[in-house]
């Protein structure tokens, strides 16, 4: 069960552009077994992350690019040397077995032979070092594109911006299971939902970053009466601490303008209140429609949900007390989370996104009000669609400014769990910054503007 939900995941995503978080939500209902859903997951997910390195030992046997297969023998044969590799509790003549049959399932049976003798050869040399088997003369970006099952672009502009030290930190942080984190949305009920997880068989692990967050392991939060009842969500301790640079208040007027799926919007919401409009807008219905039910499991029924375009001029007759811009992106600070990412970019994406990432920001500030601010953050590492795109809107905007970095500070140091310094995630531009490994989060930029008061 576990192999086959695995193959129709890394099926779609290659075949469809799917992405494996969405089509491992479909497949894993409740009919399935917790420890087949866990295989499934690690199978699925693991070879994407490693697909590279994966690809480049099975080329040794093969003499020709993984490509160049049908996608069922290469998703096979990729599916078999992970379990040899990284899956020491599954023997490796049941991996080889498996994979032989995946490819008769599929209905490629002049390739069993194939399949065989590649992964025996693999299984055989499974306890070497990759590098062992890497070219000589080769340059470090190759290597650690290779060893660390990276494109070679990527890893040559990361060596360029952080150095070989941090961009290793970085490699092997992307080939990491992530933390499962969850949000606690009633703080003053904190005892009671956290024993009621842990009698549902979850252990708990405090948060790294943020007081209110926790991790999980041991069984899928989703299936919990917490869950059910919008105590809790699953949401990245990064992606969290987002919207908390907003600083809401009472009866702001509150604009989530990239909403969907609607995981940061619900802190925006309880922060203004009963009195407050917020107003959470997408351009897809699709995804409107998730997070109306998103909505109704945390009982917030008066966030306004619109579908629109926010890259064209947005259709409100009232200006906003704050906005968030969490704008469309690369997604370069969640591959350890989405690893197929990493093999769909193409480097010339970074502009065409930062086009659209600047006019999302610039009709957003134009419905900010005097005195208003606006959390401009992406989960991207990549300055083009960061740093660019914000030095290039204030240069538009000379009306409104970056927040200092202690004022951008202070409005989330209260959230923080203790040892941390609110300080050390902004740099001094005042720019919030969180890197993959250091607390196990996702990576994510934010910066916090503020339209100056009329004269």
């Amino acid at each position: 069960m576990a192999r086959k939900i695995a193959y129709e995941v890394l099926r779609r995503v290659e075949a469809e552009g799917a992405y494996a978080s969405d089509v491992l939500h479909t497949e894993l209902g409740a009919g399935v077994r917790s420890d087949d859903a866990a295989l499934a997951t690690e199978l699925a997910l693991g070879v994407l992350r490693w697909r590279g390195l994966l690809d480049f030992l099975l080329e040794r046997s093969l003499k020709k690019s993984v490509a160049r297969l049908d996608l069922p023998v290469a998703i096979a044969l990729r599916m078999g040397l992970y379990q040899i590799l990284f899956l020491e509790r599954i023997p490796a003549r049941a991996a080889v077995n498996e994979s032989v049959e995946l490819v008769k399932r599929a209905r490629k049976t002049s390739a069993t032979s194939l399949v065989n003798a590649v992964l025996r050869r693999a299984s055989a040399e499974a306890k070497e070092p990759p590098e062992k088997f890497l070219p000589p003369g080769i340059s470090t970006a190759t290597r650690l594109a290779i060893v660390h099952s990276h494109p070679e672009w990527m890893v040559e502009r990361w060596l360029a911006r952080f150095g070989e030290p941090q961009t290793i930190s970085l490699l092997k942080a992307d080939n990491r299971t992530p933390r499962l984190s969850c949000s606690l949305h009633h703080s003053e009920r904190r005892d009671e939902i956290l024993d009621g997880l842990q009698e549902s068989g979850l252990h708990l692990e405090p948060g790294l970053l943020l007081k209110t967050a926790f991790a999980v392991t041991g069984g899928s939060p989703t299936r919990t009466p917490a869950f059910k009842r919008g105590d809790i969500s699953i949401q990245d301790e990064a992606s969290q601490a987002i919207p908390l640079l907003l600083d809401v208040q009472p009866g702001d007027r509150v604009l989530d303008l990239c909403a969907a799926p609607g995981g940061k919007t619900p802190t925006l919401a309880r922060a203004a209140g009963n009195n407050g409009l917020i107003v959470a807008a997408d351009r897809h219905a699709h995804r409107v429609r998730v997070m109306r039910e998103q909505f109704k499991r945390l009982a917030l029924p008066t966030i306004r949900l619109l579908e629109l375009d926010a890259a064209h001029p947005l259709p409100f007759g009232i200006e906003f007390d704050r906005i968030l811009v969490d704008a469309p992106c690369s997604g370069t600070g969640t591959l350890a989370r989405h690893p197929e990412i990493r093999w769909r970019l193409k480097p010339a994406q970074f502009s065409e996104l930062n086009h659209l990432q600047s006019d999302l920001l610039a009709m957003a500030l134009n419905q900010l009000a005097p005195r208003g601010r606006l959390v401009y953050s992406t989960c991207s590492l990549e300055p083009e669609e960061n740093e660019d795109v914000v030095a290039e809107t204030l240069r538009r905007f000379p009306n409104v400014c970056r927040v200092s970095a202690n004022e951008a500070a202070s409005s989330i140091s209260t959230h923080l769990t203790p040892g941390v310094d609110a300080k050390n995630l902004f740099d001094d531009a005042g720019q919030f910054h969180t890197m993959p490994g250091v607390y196990q989060t996702d990576g994510f930029f934010a910066v916090l503007l503020e339209k100056k008061g009329k004269q």
